[in-house]
């Protein structure tokens, strides 16, 4: 199978490495390649084995979760999902840009969300890879630098409507990150925190769902699933699905649920 995840269990424990190989053993298209029992070896299986996801234990002796993350360089860093038997890392684990974050014992939906969240960051990563490119391409046919889709869009169009263009304000450890709510292209909630996915980043935010709606713009941005937000203008394609549900498609291939008791959204994809 062409899109089979290549995975390895980081795990100090035998008896926990275990359980998850289990969990695991039936998924049509994962296959764990090793097994690591500290950092160390950690390190050395993903330079030698190269695998698409790494569950990775927090807590071992000597070398820990986020030492691993650090001695890794950006170009060989495979999806990560944390899974750990303490909350206290959260936030951190996202700042590292973990994938997720599982306490263990692992439920069987959260297990499940993770994997969807790796398969859809494989793919995303896939858009993007093609949409540089054909901005290359486009470069080298015209001989003038594109620097994104957006840029080689506008050299089509003679005038732009101006006017102020709201942004959302992220906060986090005492800092503040601004960022333009027409470049967000969808926002879910990962338990207590929303996942803010804009320009090929993903912002952690603590808020709740219902707050976090009323600081945003409705001709932008509007709640299709008890836990997503979509960019309403960033939808290239809308399927019909079962129980009157749909599935949207996303400018760089996510694919999101628009579920039955929002059906009177669909008035903006049409």
């Amino acid at each position: 199978m062409e899109d089979v995840l290549k995975t390895l269990i980081v795990d100090d424990e035998a008896l926990a490495r275990r359980g998850l190989k289990h969990r695991l053993g039936g998924i049509e298209d994962l296959e764990i390649v090793a097994e690591a029992r500290n950092g160390r070896e950690a390190l050395d299986l993903i330079r030698d084995r190269q695998p698409d996801l790494v569950f990775l234990d927090i807590q071992m002796p000597g070398m820990d979760g986020f030492d691993v993350l650090r001695a890794l360089p950006d170009d060989a860093m495979p999806a990560i999902v944390f899974v750990t038997a303490f909350d206290d890392y959260a936030i951190k684990a996202f700042e590292a840009n973990a994938l997720d974050y599982l306490l263990k014992p692992i439920e069987d939906e959260r297990l499940a969300e993770a994997l969807d969240r790796v398969r859809r960051n494989r793919d995303e990563k896939r858009a993007m890879k093609h949409k540089r490119s054909l901005l290359r391409l486009v470069s080298q046919i015209t001989g003038e630098p594109v620097r994104s889709m957006k840029e080689l869009s506008a050299r089509g169009v003679d005038k732009l409507k101006k006017k102020e263009k709201p942004k959302l304000a992220i906060r986090d450890a005492g800092r503040t990150t601004w960022v333009p709510q027409e470049e967000i292209e969808w926002i879910d909630a990962a338990g207590d925190y929303m996942c803010v996915h804009a320009g090929g980043e993903t912002h952690i935010m603590r808020m709740t769902m219902k707050k976090l709606e009323q600081e945003l713009d409705p001709e932008i941005l509007q709640r299709i699933h008890r836990s997503t937000i979509v960019n309403i203008h960033k939808v290239r394609q809308m399927q019909a699905h079962i129980n009157g549900e749909y599935f949207l498609t996303l400018e760089g291939g996510h694919r999101i649920k628009l579920s039955r008791s929002y059906k009177d959204k669909l008035k903006f994809f049409h």
